[in-house]
């Protein structure tokens, strides 16, 4: 299958879970290409076997990734379509297949994308989070050092903050949420999404490691995981003599002369003035 005759890479966004989450379209395109390239084929034949597909199976996984996408391009160039899928969402999101599309999309090739279910979204759109805007980062450092200096950059975020963890490590991870972000903080934990035993919890993130470890099956499955924003940080405000003092330097002085002398004639913090300085500016 092709766009106007153009052999064409479809990355393809395959069910989380439900297998009835599969849209019409990516059906189509699953049974026109030529080949599928696949995380994990077995995975994969699975789930063609469940709609009476079958095609020819090339295995694109993360240890392989690279070698692959030069094979995928050859076929293309040589008129084949393929469907590129990952096991479970959108490849390239958190699994294999951003190396492919790159790769592809730099030599020219058509690159269309078929998009589906996201365990992003599917738990977004059932947590109740008001507030506007969200990070997704994905999977966490499966290093303890590297995940806790991974969410002290993260922490002063005032955004939902979204994350993916594997079962084997999500007590940890919930440990190193704590330690970080603070206990105070709200957390959703989004657990199986679709699937037969999905699970909804909301508690504070201090309270989140003793409802998993009260019940060990809620240890079990993949797990979304998203964490209450930061509170804005009010920038302090500066009395009007200091600000006359700071802008009569502003017009003659490079901006960080300006404000360190400022500091020294006000004896308003270094790092205030800064700020303000920048908004002078600015505007």
């Amino acid at each position: 299958m092709s766009v106007h005759g153009v052999p064409t890479l479809y990355v393809v966004a395959t069910p989380i879970g439900n297998l009835q989450d599969i849209s019409l379209r990516a059906l189509e395109v699953l049974k026109s290409v030529d080949s599928i390239a696949a995380e994990d084929t077995r995975h994969t034949s699975h789930l063609l076997s469940h709609f009476a597909i079958q095609k020819k199976l090339i295995a694109v996984h993360e240890h392989n990734e690279q070698k692959s996408a030069q094979l995928l391009l050859e076929r293309i160039q040589a008129g084949e379509s393929i469907a590129l899928v990952s096991d479970a969402g959108t490849p390239g999101i958190s699994d294999p297949g951003a190396i492919v599309v790159d790769l592809l999309r730099k030599a020219g090739v058509n690159v269309v994308p078929i998009p589906g279910a996201s365990a992003v979204i599917t738990a977004l759109s059932a947590a109740g989070i008001t507030e506007n805007g969200f990070l997704f980062y994905g999977f966490l450092p499966a290093s303890g050092s590297q995940r806790r200096k991974t969410l002290e950059f993260l922490k002063g975020y005032t955004t939902t903050l979204v994350f993916y963890e594997a079962p084997h490590r999500i007590l940890e991870c919930i440990e190193d949420l704590t330690s970080v972000l603070g206990g105070e903080r709200r957390l959703t934990i989004a657990r199986e999404l679709t699937k037969t035993y999905e699970t909804f919890h909301r508690c504070a993130l201090q309270e989140a490691k003793m409802w998993l470890e009260s019940d060990l099956n809620q240890q079990r499955g993949e797990f979304v995981l998203l964490v209450e924003a930061a509170e804005p940080v009010a920038t302090a405000a500066i009395s009007d003599d200091d600000e006359r003092v700071l802008r009569l330097l502003l017009a003659d002085l490079p901006l960080k002369q300006a404000v360190k002398l400022a500091t020294e004639i006000t004896g308003v913090k270094k790092n205030i003035l800064y700020e303000f300085a920048l908004k002078i500016k600015d505007n």
